[in-house]
């Protein structure tokens, strides 16, 4: 890549590079993907939970201050409630630096904020995933993966795939099908399909809502399992303008989650929604340079 002294140029690529430094910033964070480390998923009745072998989850080690028998989760007609086991000498289990009373419910992601509970270095809370299936999600703040992480390599930032596209509204109500990693299809709002030309070909991609006035892309490419993820990668757009133009910008493409972690629940690629050309732009799997 040629360097450049065009100052667009050069405002674009200082905007890319501060956005992949935020991106870097929260996957540091103690609560990021790089800390996902366990996902169980509940049934009806009760179920153990602790560093214990016997427990039905098993969740860190006695060495790193997790009870052997931690406490147990009680699922009953799509609710948790949470009872705290009293164990001698660890530390309590808390949700805001409270301690935790029994008979605690906890509240899942779908309700917005979840309860988010402390034990030791963990930190867990409740999902809730295809048809009310509820699970437990698991942090490590103290994961070796963290203290190792020196940021997600990316292509160079190319000009040349920042595009000008324009969506073509669904009618109103209209859902696609998008599928998960976790075997789950859920029917998904969509403002549209976003149709945009690639090298003088015209592509169609269907759209997802992202935050308000803007649109969300999962999509797939030719260098999908090698230079870049096998299962596709995620893009926000810039705002959806009166007359139905937008900006895709291809260098602000990014990973999954579950490129971080194997507990993650990522969405898969809509059928449709693979490019039949080499996007050389955005966010590489980690084991690539750029």
């Amino acid at each position: 890549m040629q360097e450049t002294s065009d100052p667009g140029a050069l405002a674009h690529r200082a905007a890319v590079e501060a956005e992949r430094a935020d991106r870097n910033a929260r996957l540091r964070d103690p609560l990021g993907w790089l800390t996902l480390v366990g996902l169980h998923w509940l049934h009806p009745g009760m179920q153990s939970f602790g560093a214990g072998p016997d427990n039905e989850i098993v969740l860190g080690s006695e060495t790193r201050g997790v009870p052997a028998v931690a406490g147990v989760l009680e699922v009953i007609d799509g609710r948790v409630i949470l009872h705290p086991a009293a164990a001698a000498g660890a530390p309590p289990m808390a949700i805001g630096c409270e301690p935790v009373a029994d008979g605690t419910e906890l509240v899942d992601d779908l309700e917005g904020s979840p309860t988010m509970v402390e034990l030791g270095p963990l930190r867990f809370h409740l999902i809730r995933r295809g048809a009310g299936r509820l699970a437990l999600r698991v942090r490590d703040t103290e994961v070796p993966a963290l203290r190792a992480f020196d940021g997600v390599p990316c292509f160079h930032v190319d000009p040349a795939w920042r595009l000008r596209g324009r969506l073509v509204p669904a009618a109103p109500g209209a859902t696609i099908p998008v599928p998960d990693v976790v075997g789950d299809v859920n029917l998904e709002p969509t403002p549209g399909v976003v149709e945009l030309s690639i090298d003088g070909r015209p592509h169609r991609l269907e759209a997802l809502e992202g935050e308000p006035g803007h649109l969300w892309l999962i999509f797939g490419d030719v260098t999908n399992g090698a230079e870049t993820y096998a299962g596709g990668r995620f893009l926000s757009t810039g705002p959806v303008q009166p007359d139905g133009t937008i900006e895709v910008d291809f260098n602000l493409a990014y990973n999954p989650p579950c490129v971080f972690s194997p507990y993650a629940t990522c969405p898969m690629v809509p059928a449709g929604n693979t490019l039949p050309v080499r996007i050389e732009a955005g966010e590489r799997v980690p084991s690539t340079t750029g």
